[in-house]
């Protein structure tokens, strides 16, 4: 088997796509098969609490390669693309240490620009004042919330859906506890990605018709494979509506079946078409917005022979 040479550079197999196209089983080919390390990149999937909804690695695939930052943080918890980007660094220099390919495999393409582009210099933000807008959003409501955003400021308030909890949260703690806005430490240069790293970028853009039909598909053998049971156990939306994964996909339809508001056909049909769309706009990002050297329309390994 292949190994990495502990040289000064080091390649990083980066890994990028829609939902349900087939990046997970193209990651685990690349790492049986050239001594790879899975690096997770989906910012759902960084979470304990609903691996069957938000399709992490089954226990078989877990075996097969060395897995990372899978149901790595509690529910309640808060990861942010900077955040990631160190727990993913961390990961890297891990691999690198025992001579193996890291393998980043993920769909949050803000999460893989962050890793290979470099972010903006971000403060840290007390854990105390984050739980405490959590709470404050849950009880005001989205709408109320961001309209007092747009009170003190505007510029963010303008750019973030009242429906995006997370980023009105992450806007507000930023100006609560620095003073500026988070568009001020966004335009800052961003900091560089280490020098010593080569990122190899494959984008996997199957076919549409081909990708919602594997949408589809996938939704219902979650079903069939717990997802509804998985659903009833989180904790409800009526609690803290700040928790990332209370808008996992196929959640929020579920809870709704779950809680009465819906038929269980009403909530797979709207699930199936959230992830749908998802899934579309997640094309369209890594179409424009990734700069890979690799296009794929299918997670064929072979076509990778040769690449790297």
């Amino acid at each position: 088997m292949p190994a990495v040479q502990n040289v000064a550079t080091q390649n990083v197999i980066v890994i990028g796509g829609p939902t349900a196209s087939g990046k997970s089983g193209l990651a685990l080919d690349v790492a049986r098969t050239r001594g790879g390390v899975i690096i997770n990149a989906d910012s759902m999937q960084v979470y304990a609490g609903l691996p069957i909804l938000t399709a992490q690695p089954p226990a078989e695939d877990l075996a097969a390669a060395p897995h990372r930052l899978y149901g790595t943080l509690p529910p309640a918890d808060v990861c942010s693309a900077a955040r990631w980007r160190d727990m993913a660094m961390d990961e890297i220099d891990a691999a690198r240490a025992q001579n193996s390919l890291p393998v980043i495999v993920g769909g949050t393409g803000f999460y893989i620009r962050a890793l290979t582009e470099g972010l903006s210099p971000m403060p840290a933000v007390p854990e105390e004042i984050r739980h405490r807008l959590g709470t404050e959003i849950a009880a005001a409501g989205n709408s109320a919330f961001h309209a007092r955003l747009a009170a003190c400021d505007p510029v963010m308030a303008a750019k973030l859906h009242p429906g995006n909890t997370q980023r009105l949260v992450r806007a507000m703690e930023i100006l609560e506890h620095t003073g500026k806005s988070l568009a001020y430490w966004q335009s800052l240069p961003p900091v560089p990605p280490p020098a010593h790293l080569r990122f190899i970028k494959i984008a996997l853009l199957p076919p549409r018709d081909w990708l919602y039909a594997r949408c589809d598909e996938r939704f219902s053998h979650m079903l069939a494979h717990g997802g509804i049971e998985e659903a009833r156990a989180f904790p409800s939306p009526k609690g803290d509506h700040s928790w990332p994964l209370h808008k996992a996909l196929g959640y929020p339809e579920l809870r709704a079946f779950i809680d009465g508001r819906a038929s269980q056909s009403e909530a797979v049909a709207e699930a199936q078409q959230s992830t749908r769309h998802y899934a579309k706009r997640q094309i369209t990002w890594f179409r424009h917005q990734m700069k890979a050297d690799i296009v794929l329309d299918a997670p064929d390994a072979a076509q990778l022979d040769g690449a790297f």
